[in-house]
């Protein structure tokens, strides 16, 4: 856990730039869409075994 300052001190820093916060959501988002497809296409898998 960090110290008391430095959580204060991460929150007063400004955000990441616009481009990097799509990055990071798109990258977040196509993983997501991904463990989905991963998990339905197992699941399918399974009962038309």
């Amino acid at each position: 856990m960090l110290p008391t300052t430095e959580r204060a001190r991460r929150r007063d820093q400004e955000p990441g730039s616009l481009g990097r916060r799509l990055v990071w959501f798109a990258a977040l988002w196509l993983a997501g869409l991904g463990v989905t497809a991963v998990v339905a296409y197992g699941m399918r898998a399974l009962l038309f075994m």
